[in-house]
């Protein structure tokens, strides 16, 4: 048995822990065996096989059923860390939860281990990226404090024994596009680099302890990040004292090699990122290093540091660990349920309701939109498999009645597949197709129906499963049919074989992620349906999609327009569109990113369809990153983001007014593409609102209530010495009819700095310095306080000098920045000479 190691929690200046003598025997093959993800059974050390890769983004992920919160950005939007906190904490007790489930000696495969390799705290620099939506949003300090209390949530009180291990990335600069990111070369100014991408890593790892670190794939500079020594130990080990695990992402270390061509082969690679500070590989360059040493190009010595810290992590999640007694009952519990609903609920913003339309009482309402019935854009990305999930519509019905008329209306995006919806599928008089199940005597059984065929299926026992009904499209014209899975990322094969029969013809016979899985049938008349599912066992979705005629869906949906008084579009974007290295290319969107931030045509022309009958319309914005809608203007305007597996029901308690809206954008929701500098441009010129100089259609942090607040004068620290924080509070009261939640925020205008600026530098407009949230009852006042940190004042120079400069700082506390909203105006002096501050 190897003795327990101690691992230094970050931010405390440590030695690496010592190899303990039975690992130092180890031949050099062996030792590198170690330190890539799929590490192979060691019994000279009694280590069972252990993959290291694991994710737990908003839930436990591709490890069957899990309690799926909101996407990242969507609990970036509820301004609560203290929430998230405890969103952290229930992902660390389902991963222990499934953990447990097996001896602690058992071998662990692909997601079933206890280091999460979240969270993201990448800075979502510019909209267009389609991994954004892992992310916090646009602002280093909403990130470091929303990235603090997720990485606390994981890792628990006792840095000795952690619920699970938290490892922030992608460090760093990294945020799209996602075309070339194998090779991409970052050139950013010293500036940009110390005032907006690194700021949230030093704070995760200085206050939020965290364990583990990945480098990204990308290069600065022309030296690739996970070979970056600058990077990996003069800031991340001697500045900010971390003494954690530092793990590339997948293939990044052999992208050293073969796509940034900063080395020769593949040991040359794995020595140049082990001796930057780079401990283990996800990937096989590592096993390269046997023949690096013989080279001379690293030493065994300095495999022994990265081995040395890999073991004393799997020590510590396993050895006496208190967390080995959560039993696997604990997953997806009510009360877990009941924070995946509070989340949704607060992470919801009310973007515009200026007739007071919301909340809705008393009026007939229809649902519109491919994104109301749809599991993908519950979940986004990086997710688990959502238990009991709550699509809008559903959650529509539940609240506003079972009779609530429904219409597809129009696909995403032109070329986009959607699911086919409930409105075409029939059976046995109801909406939806009949389900039987195969038993184990071979023969099919009766299971119930489905509204649609939308799932997501587990690693459990094998099963077959089968649909029939009838297929009855809306209105003429050809429509393409097809089979697949939801939009994968990483290590998603070709699995369970599925067909499709059409007035029983068979049409599609093959397996799901394979190409050519499509069929066309033409819309004059219903047709005769079936569906089959063989499924092996895999972590996998299924779903029946179209490709429909958009004259046919445009004029169903008119029809059901004129059966309501109120017509409730939940539009946006989904999984399948914007998301991590995606294969799609249709109109606005390429390899997973997007190229317009514009709603994608077909919705805005749904859109201007239903305003055209003259009746309100509510737009629902479901979206993994910020949608303008150009120049339509709803009667009310709501931003869900990615709601988890409550998402339904959190929308409809706040359509109803059953819950007061609370949410806050974390990201600018600018007019147009127009608006934004060149994608691959990583200067913060004229990007997010600490630097844009137009005028957004909807500002970072900006959200409505029912309900108004009003704020009082701050009282404040009138003068301090450089270097020390300002103590702030103001008085604030609810003077509306309703009960709500205020998100009270502080914004900074530092003084003007005697550095000569030039063209391309970013001039900062103000920066977010404290947020908190205030609930109030009617006519109740309540005092927000904040503490606003020096180095929240200091601002950055060109080389990258971070300084406190003397002068007056204005300071403005309101429900958003400037101008959008209640709020006041303050201001405070720093005193004495200007100071520099460490990296």
């Amino acid at each position: 048995m190897i003795p327990f190691l101690l691992l230094a929690a970050a931010g405390q200046a440590a030695a690496a822990p010592a190899l303990p003598p039975a690992a130092q025997s180890l031949s050099v093959e062996r030792k590198a065996a170690q330190l890539v993800n799929e590490a192979p059974a060691e019994p000279a050390l009694g280590l069972p096989a252990f993959d290291w890769w694991s994710e737990g983004l908003h839930g436990i992920a591709r490890n069957g059923p899990a309690t799926v919160f909101p996407q990242a950005m969507g609990m970036a939007a509820t301004w609560d860390p203290a929430l998230i906190q405890k969103v952290g904490d229930v992902v660390a007790v389902e991963a222990r939860a499934k953990f447990n489930t097996k001896p602690l000696n058992a071998d662990r495969g692909l997601f079933e281990g206890l280091t999460i390799w979240s969270p993201n705290i990448n800075i979502f620099r510019d909209p267009r990226w389609g991994r954004g939506q892992e992310t916090y949003g646009e602002d280093p300090f909403l990130t470091s404090r929303i990235g603090i209390a997720f990485v606390r949530g994981l890792q628990g009180p006792d840095l000795k024994h952690p619920k699970v291990i938290a490892t922030v990335k992608h460090l760093a600069v990294h945020s799209g596009p996602e075309g070339g990111r194998d090779s991409f070369d970052v050139m950013v100014s010293p500036r940009d680099l110390e005032a907006t991408y690194l700021p949230a890593f030093r704070a995760t790892v200085t206050e939020g302890k965290a364990l583990s670190l990945m480098c990204a794939y990308n290069a600065i500079h022309g030296t690739p990040v996970c070979a970056n020594p600058m990077l990996l130990t003069q800031r991340l080990r001697t500045d900010w004292g971390f003494n954690g695990l530092v793990v590339s992402d997948c293939d990044a270390v052999g992208n050293i090699w073969m796509f940034h061509h900063a080395q020769p082969d593949a040991p040359a690679a794995a020595a140049a990122a082990l001796r930057a500070g780079t401990d283990l590989n996800c990937g096989n360059t590592y096993r390269a290093l046997p023949e690096a040493v013989k080279r001379g190009l690293i030493t065994e010595s300095e495999i022994d540091t990265a081995l040395a810290r890999a073991l004393a992590v799997r020590r510590m999640l396993t050895v006496d660990s208190p967390w080995n007694a959560i039993k696997p009952s604990q997953l997806g519990t009510p009360a877990h349920r009941a924070l995946a609903l509070e989340t949704a609920r607060k992470g919801i913003i009310l973007l515009d309701n200026p007739g007071d339309l919301l909340p809705l009482k008393g009026k007939r309402l229809a649902v519109f939109g491919a994104n109301a019935d749809d599991l993908g854009v519950l979940e986004g990305n990086y997710h688990g498999s959502a238990i009991d999930p709550v699509t809008p519509l559903e959650g529509i019905r539940r609240k506003f009645g079972r009779d609530i008329r429904y219409a597809q209306g129009s696909v995403l995006a032109e070329g986009a597949f959607v699911n086919v919806p409930e409105t075409a599928l029939s059976a046995n008089g109801k909406p939806g197709l009949a389900v039987e199940t195969m038993g184990a005597n071979g023969q099919w059984s009766a299971a119930g129906q489905d509204s649609r065929i939308d799932f997501n299926y587990t690693k459990t026992a094998p099963f077959r499963r089968r649909w029939t009904g009838t297929l009855t499209p809306p209105g003429p014209g050809q429509y393409k049919l097809q089979l697949n899975g939801p939009a994968c990322w990483h290590a998603c094969p070709p699995h369970d074989p599925v067909k499709l029969w059409i007035d029983d013809r068979l049409v599609i016979d093959g397996v799901i992620g394979a190409k050519g899985l499509e069929t066309m049938i033409d819309g004059t008349a219903p047709r005769r349906i079936r569906v089959e599912i063989d499924h092996k066992g895999g972590d996998e979705g299924f779903r029946l999609q179209w490709l429909p005629p958009a004259e046919a869906l445009q004029a169903e949906a008119l029809k059901v327009a004129g059966t309501a008084d109120v017509l409730v579009a939940v539009i946006g974007l989904s999984p399948d569109l914007e998301g991590e290295a995606l294969g799609v290319s249709v109109p606005g969107f390429a390899g997973g990113d997007r190229t317009e931030i514009v709603l994608p045509e077909p919705q805005r022309n749904l859109l201007a369809a239903l305003q055209a009958t003259g009746k309100p319309v509510v737009a629902v914005i479901v979206s993994g990153s910020a949608v303008s809608l150009g120049d339509i203007k709803p009667a009310a305007t709501l931003a869900a983001f990615y709601p988890g597996n409550e998402g339904g029901t959190a929308l409809a308690e706040i359509l109803a007014g059953d819950v007061n809206p609370s949410g806050r954008l974390p990201v600018t929701i600018y007019h147009s593409t127009a608006d934004l500098p060149a994608f691959a441009d990583y200067g913060m010129k004229e990007r997010t609102y600490r630097y844009f100089t137009g005028k957004p259609a909807w500002g970072f942090g900006h959200g409505l209530s029912y309900t108004r607040f009003d704020y009082g004068q701050p009282t404040i620290t009138a003068s301090v010495a450089a270097g020390q924080p300002v103590e702030v509070a103001v008085q604030l009261r609810n003077v509306g009819q309703r009960s709500g939640e205020e998100v009270a925020q502080a914004y900074l205008v530092p003084p003007a700095t005697d550095e000569k600026l030039v063209l391309t530098d970013p001039v900062l407009q103000r920066q977010l310095v404290g947020f908190t949230r205030i609930p109030l009852k009617p006519g109740q006042a309540g005092t927000a306080r904040f503490t606003i940190d020096p180095r929240l004042m200091s601002q950055v120079w060109r080389d990258g000098t971070r300084r406190i400069l003397p002068g007056t700082y204005k300071l403005y506390i309101g429900g958003g920045q400037p101008g959008d909203g209640a709020g006041q105006w303050t201001q405070f002096t720093v005193t004495g000479a200007a100071q520099d501050l460490p990296k």
